[in-house]
């Protein structure tokens, strides 16, 4: 049995706060809550299971806070959340036996390219512009494609599904955060059922942090409702930068081998 120190519990549940706030309003939490989960001394797919079960509590904080002001009509989006759900336990049951050295290496340059896309996209605010393409078919390639790589690997699934709903549905930032919430929500639903099945999950240490990032989440998305997009792009641009560079001064990202850094 896995045994950790108090003060370790209290540093995983601050952060889980502080990922709680920042996911609700950009995405990225994984970029604190993984990370401090290996540090933390658990295995690697141990620390994406229990990441999956504390995230759960964040984001449907997030999709509770939204739902109610209106911003993501729940019911409407349940097919979405399926297929979110669905190519989340996939992902997760691939991530049990397959190393992520591919992902490791194409995400930094990935979430560069989002961060760029969002920091100089002209008029983009709160208000929805033209449908690139229609729900349905949204819905059944886009979405478990996220979700499938959400199970896999996770950090960035969030700045993907915003930037999937603002260039593809035209939703404006605010709405595209409320969706976003909800998908990434069921996606954490599939990815935990299928870490719980091979038991690579500490339900104790996520459900601490659970609680944590349910109050942070709670706090993210009432700033994100008042503020809107002047809050949310920014903080979007500056979450996608930061976990591309957390991803890159890992000195066994496959992408700093390829290149010889």
């Amino acid at each position: 049995m896995f045994e950790i120190a108090t003060e370790t519990i209290l540093l995983l549940t601050v952060a889980a706060f502080i990922a709680g706030f920042i996911d609700s309003i950009a995405g990225g939490g994984g970029l604190i809550t993984i990370p401090a989960l290996l540090l933390a001394g658990l295995p690697p797919v141990q620390a994406l299971g229990t990441n999956k079960l504390q995230s759960l509590f964040g984001s449907g904080s997030a999709t509770i806070s939204y739902a109610a002001k209106g911003h993501v009509d729940i019911r409407k989006q349940l097919p979405a959340a399926a297929m979110s759900c669905i190519g989340s336990i996939f992902g997760a049951l691939l991530a049990t036996v397959l190393p992520g050295d591919i992902l490791r290496a194409f995400m930094p340059v990935l979430l560069v390219a989002i961060a760029l896309y969002f920091a100089f996209k002209p008029n983009m605010g709160d208000v929805d512009r033209t449908e690139r393409m229609t729900p349905f078919l949204f819905g059944v390639t886009v979405v478990p494609a996220i979700g499938f790589y959400d199970g896999v690997f996770g950090p960035g699934t969030g700045s993907f599904f915003m930037l999937a709903f603002v260039s593809l549905t035209g939703y404006g930032i605010l709405k595209a955060t409320a969706h976003t919430k909800l998908l990434n929500f069921a996606s954490n639903i599939g990815g935990l059922f299928a870490f719980a099945i091979v038991g690579a999950v500490y339900w104790k240490i996520g459900l601490m942090m659970g609680a944590a990032q349910f109050l942070g989440a709670r706090l993210g998305a009432h700033m994100a409702m008042r503020s809107g997009a002047k809050l949310i792009k920014p903080l979007l641009v500056c979450t996608c930068v930061a976990l591309a560079i957390r991803l890159l001064i890992d000195p066994t990202n496959p992408l700093r081998v390829l290149i010889g850094v």
